[in-house]
């Protein structure tokens, strides 16, 4: 018992030691433009047993678990933090890509793969289709306060949160027809339109859902709120997946639905939102690491091959996807070409590349470590050039210092309203003005001004100052508005 007792602290120990480490590496993925989840596979594949032994860890079960609650944290944090009126002009863009984009990938990676590793013409594609999709969680960290032209980031992170259905019937068809000789066509396409159209219905519905509850019904503390929400994301994934649709696809649209409706305690449901999915990314990561061995990865003969289908994935397969893809779209050269850069991969394929190994297939080792190679590869090179490269291309938008985002809210609870914090710069037009020339929006009201550290309390002949922070009672729609009539001066109706 005292032994069992033990051992338990030391993996509590090792788990805590990680987790400072790889919270403390992400200073090393801002200031040198790593991906942090390269960052979090190294610390992984430290400690396995290949490299300092601390941890031996080849349960395929448990890592596809986790690999999935994490993905589920992600998807939900991704899509909650998404702007419906930025994505819509570009929805059916990013389910171009995330259809036919992700078939033309698989299936130009597949013949490559034919000549590359000598597999049959089906563990071709197999392959093709493990690295076939971009992936959610790399596209959402690496983008996240880059400042990336709004259409670009809007149509990127679209595809990444849309393309898995397509991923995932690929994967699951072409080991089927693999594993059980059965060739009926027609049912996996039917299955396909099945996973998108029930992910879709399902994640709308229980978006509805989550938001009328977080508005509706009150708990006995604001702390509860966050987890009532995350509850949702784990339900709309695991009831959808039992219908047989597409659970992540559902995922994503229910963090939409409740995104961009009227929502209660939203600054404490991102904040613990971008915590949880920084804790998911870091689990994630580490134990597909300390799954790898790296004295099988990086073989002379796995780095050849790897590199080489890397090569073709990146400057070919995805190029051509992209542009095909776009064809009836207005994007510009540029814009295609930044887009065929940034597709990354990530988590996602290697948890498709684990279902070879659950199903126990000839070649299920040789389909992970090549999966993984091309994942670091595409993360590393990809994912640390990509501000260079949407800097080079013209893509890169001023900074926004009072979007959404860097708004504090903190919500009243009852009543549908929020105190908002504004921090005054010098290029604002309410700068050196007097409170009651502001003419804000109706049902609004600054009750607060802090000025080095001291509280005024605000008057008509109050003058607002650079550097002032403005405390502003309003109702939750009228957020926006808010910034930007400080800003500019331009009162909506």
């Amino acid at each position: 018992m005292i032994q069992e007792v033990v051992e338990s602290d030391k993996i509590i120990l090792l788990t805590s030691l990680l987790l400072l480490f790889s919270i403390l590496i992400t200073r090393l993925s801002d200031r040198f433009g790593l991906p942090s989840l390269v960052l979090f596979i190294i610390a992984g594949m430290v400690v396995g047993s290949d490299g300092l032994g601390l941890l031996y860890f080849n349960n395929v079960q448990i890592a596809e678990a986790i690999g999935v609650f994490s993905l589920v944290v992600i998807l939900y944090e991704g899509g909650i933090q998404t702007h419906w009126r930025t994505i819509k002009p570009v929805a059916l863009p990013s389910v171009s890509l995330a259809t036919i984009g992700v078939l033309i990938t698989t299936a130009i990676v597949g013949i490559s793969a034919k000549w590359v590793f000598d597999f049959s013409w089906l563990e071709s594609f197999l392959l093709g289709s493990l690295v076939g999709s971009t992936d959610a969680a790399a596209v959402f960290a690496v983008l996240k306060d880059k400042n990336i032209d709004d259409k670009i980031e809007a149509t990127l992170e679209g595809e990444s949160g849309t393309n898995d259905p397509m991923a995932f019937f690929l994967t699951i068809s072409f080991i089927e027809l693999i594993t059980t000789d059965r060739s009926g066509i027609l049912s996996l396409v039917l299955q396909f339109f099945w996973q998108m159209a029930g992910g879709l219905m399902l994640g709308l519905l229980i978006g509805k859902m989550a938001s009328v509850s977080l508005n509706k019904i009150r708990l006995s503390s604001g702390g509860l709120y966050p987890l009532f929400g995350l509850a949702f994301a784990f339900f709309s994934y695991s009831i959808t997946s039992l219908v047989n649709a597409s659970g992540f696809f559902a995922v994503y649209v229910t963090a939409l639905v409740v995104g961009n409706l009227d929502l209660s305690f939203r600054e404490s449901i991102h904040k613990f939102n971008e915590g949880f999915s920084w804790m998911a990314q870091i689990l994630m990561f580490i134990i597909l690491g300390l799954f790898v061995f790296p004295s099988r990865l990086f073989s002379d003969w796995i780095i050849f091959h790897g590199l080489l289908l890397s090569g073709i994935l990146i400057l070919v397969a995805r190029p051509i996807a992209t542009w095909i893809s776009l064809f009836p779209w207005s994007y510009s050269v540029k814009e295609k070409t930044f887009l065929s850069w940034a597709g990354l991969r990530g988590a996602v394929p290697i948890i498709l590349a684990l279902f070879p190994m659950l199903a126990e297939m000839e070649n299920s080792q040789l389909f992970f470590n090549a999966v993984f190679f091309i994942v670091l590869t595409s993360a590393l090179l990809q994912g640390s050039t990509i501000p260079y490269a949407a800097t080079k291309l013209g893509l890169v938008n001023p900074p926004k210092p009072h979007d959404l985002e860097q708004l504090q809210i903190l919500t009243l609870g009852q009543k549908n309203l929020d105190i908002v914090q504004y921090k005054v710069e010098k290029q604002d037009w309410i700068n050196g003005k007097k409170l009651k020339d502001t003419n804000l929006s109706k049902n609004t009201l600054i009750n607060a001004v802090v000025r080095y550290g001291q509280v005024i309390t605000p008057s008509g002949n109050t003058v607002i100052q650079e550097g002032d922070s403005l405390y502003i009672l309003a109702g939750q729609q009228l957020h926006r508005a808010i910034a930007d009539e400080l800003k500019t001066g331009f009162v909506r109706d």
